[in-house]
């Protein structure tokens, strides 16, 4: 068994982002080491004296913890909006099949013995632009 080499392009990628994360990993643990302390969180906007629900956490596990739900927020948000450009790859991936099953059965025509097909009359070329906002 033969492994095809990696291509400079992937391990390019792979270096990249050694060279982004391991420094985005080091000043994230030199944040939390100085952000231990516990700070009060209040979920209720009514009364400061004595709310209803509070949470008691370390900074660091406030501001990391935060973060996270935003790239979770934005992932989905993105996820959502792509939806439409997701439905169109996989119906030009269905008629790309289709398309190539047909050629396949017109090859398998012509070899036969059969005169080959007319040519089909070029269609409307197709255009994709970008979603509109």
């Amino acid at each position: 068994m033969s492994r095809e080499p990696r291509s400079s392009r992937g391990v390019l990628r792979k270096i990249v982002a050694a060279v982004i994360l391991i420094p985005l990993a080091v000043v994230i643990v030199a944040f939390a080491v100085a952000n231990r302390q516990m700070v009060t969180v209040s979920l209720d906007p009514f009364s400061a004296e004595r709310p209803a629900s509070t949470l008691t956490l370390p900074l660091f596990g406030l501001v990391i913890g935060l973060l996270i739900v935003g790239v979770l927020i934005g992932g989905a948000a993105s996820w959502v909006r792509h939806g439409n450009l997701r439905r169109t790859a996989r119906r030009f991936e269905r008629d790309i099949r289709e398309l190539r099953s047909e050629i396949a059965s017109l090859r398998h025509a012509a070899g036969g013995g059969a005169r080959p097909p007319e040519p089909a009359k070029p269609r409307e070329r197709l255009q994709l632009r970008p979603p509109v906002p």
